[in-house]
């Protein structure tokens, strides 16, 4: 009877185990368990092999006890009609991309989108919107052509005579192979004459609202430039000071001990030249001065007491060291050979001593308000009338400094008592005190002076 029983194909697909319920009865009596039948479900969707009858789809539910504990598996029943049940196995085509495949950035987190997440928006806020600065952040700077293009007809006067007085400093120089004093002269020609030119570029770029107006870049605009350029010539008149002390003593030296391998024997110039260069010096020294107001800003922040009594012209000591030197020099070819020897030697030891000296204290004044501090006199005395004030405890703490020509700064922090129209009348009357004993007071043309000033009160440790 078994061989009448048809054999199955083998499945080419295989089939996923039954589940552990579909098993009944357990292990048989010979400990092989029992078989359960399936039925095979044809679905069209699924692999199967060629034959329709042979398919092997999903497992049944309904199952079939075996014929006996020995017997082999009974034959199962195809139900091909049976399309409720759906198989395990839901293969579809699918199309592969050609495109290369894009790494997902899911689970990431970049910095610059952070803040747009719905969490952060409550912990990261946005700051509250700013009012626009007062002061720009840059002014442009002009150039050659927009300096040409701005300057007057009186701005190109002065720039022409600036060079007429370079002019004469070099036909000075070159005429001065004859005195040591005239050489001396032609140095201090050579400073004014530089003085002047610095003169007119100031007063050209005046003209533009980059050199007064505030910026950030430059906090107190292109006037510091102004200074940094009479530093630069205090420099240079100290060295030709140096210089000229230099060659003297090696004129006073060679006669002295041996014969000098190669005599410089100055002969005395002609008196034409001399009077001729002397006048020259004379005359472009009062144009520069009167016309131009060389070196007018350095003459009020360097003051001598020894020649401040003098005229406005004379008061400043670069104006005297060239009007003094030109006026010797004219009464020079009136003396005799040896007194006009001695004298012209004298004259330019004189000069070259006084050029060192006036070079050092101009790089040293200059170079405190590069330094952003306060080398005039008169702050011992304004400390002092502070703290003679009733309203005034204690100075905490006094700065003065200037920042160029035209303005100085002050801060104050002061233990105060009193009430609060007090201390108002007391900051009113600190500013002018300052702007009086520093800056020579209202009309005075002096330098501004912007003040500062901090109260701490005794009641109150901060104020």
């Amino acid at each position: 009877m078994a061989s009448s029983m048809p054999v199955p194909a083998p499945p080419r697909t295989p089939t996923p185990p039954p589940d552990e319920s579909t098993l009944q009865g357990g292990l048989g009596s010979d400990g092989i368990p029992h078989a359960t039948a399936t039925e095979i479900l044809y679905d069209p969707n699924s692999l199967s092999p060629a034959d329709p009858n042979a398919h092997f789809g999903s497992m049944s539910a309904n199952m079939v006890s075996p014929a006996g504990a020995n017997s082999v598996y009974s034959p199962m029943s195809l139900e091909s009609g049976n399309s409720d049940i759906s198989s395990p196995f839901n293969f579809q085509t699918t199309t592969l991309a050609k495109s290369p495949v894009v790494k997902s950035n899911i689970g990431q987190r970049r910095g610059h989108k952070y803040k747009h997440s719905s969490v952060s928006h409550h912990i990261f806020l946005e700051p509250p919107p700013r009012a626009p600065l007062s002061l720009p952040n840059s002014l442009p700077i002009p150039t050659f052509a927009e300096c040409c293009a701005s300057m007057s007809k009186d701005q190109k006067t002065r720039f022409w005579w600036s060079l007429c007085h370079i002019s004469i400093a070099g036909y000075a120089l070159w005429t001065a192979s004859g005195s040591s004093a005239m050489e001396a002269l032609s140095h201090l020609l050579i400073y004014d004459s530089l003085g002047a030119l610095i003169c007119v570029v100031v007063d050209v770029l005046s003209n533009f609202e980059v050199w007064k107006r505030s910026s950030i870049r430059h906090p107190f605009g292109l006037e510091r430039m102004e200074v940094l350029c009479g530093f630069g010539l205090s420099i240079f008149l100290v060295f030709t000071g140096f210089d000229l002390i230099s060659h003297n003593a090696k004129h006073a030296l060679e006669g002295i001990g041996h014969t000098p391998h190669h005599l410089h024997k100055h002969e005395r110039a002609s008196a034409g030249s001399v009077d001729v260069t002397a006048v020259l010096a004379l005359v472009s020294t009062l144009i520069s001065a009167v016309g131009l107001g060389n070196h007018a800003r350095i003459g009020k922040a360097m003051r001598f007491a020894a020649i401040e009594s003098l005229p406005p012209v004379l008061s400043n000591p670069s104006h005297f060291l060239t009007l003094s030197c030109s006026a010797i020099l004219l009464l020079l070819p009136l003396l005799s050979l040896n007194a006009y020897t001695w004298i012209d030697k004298a004259l330019s030891a004189t000069m070259a001593v006084c050029m060192c000296a006036l070079g050092v204290r101009l790089a040293k004044t200059l170079g405190s308000m590069l330094l952003m501090s306060y080398s005039g006199p008169g702050v011992h005395d304004v400390i002092r009338a502070i703290e003679t004030d009733l309203a005034v405890t204690k100075v905490e703490d006094a700065k003065f400094w200037q920042v160029h020509y035209g303005l100085g700064m002050a801060n104050l922090e002061l233990r105060v008592r009193g009430t609060e129209e007090n201390l108002l009348k007391l900051r009113e009357r600190l500013t002018s005190l300052i702007r009086n004993r520093l800056g020579g007071g209202y009309g005075g043309g002096g330098q501004k002076w912007e003040v500062s000033v901090q109260f701490i009160t005794e009641d109150l440790r901060a104020r």
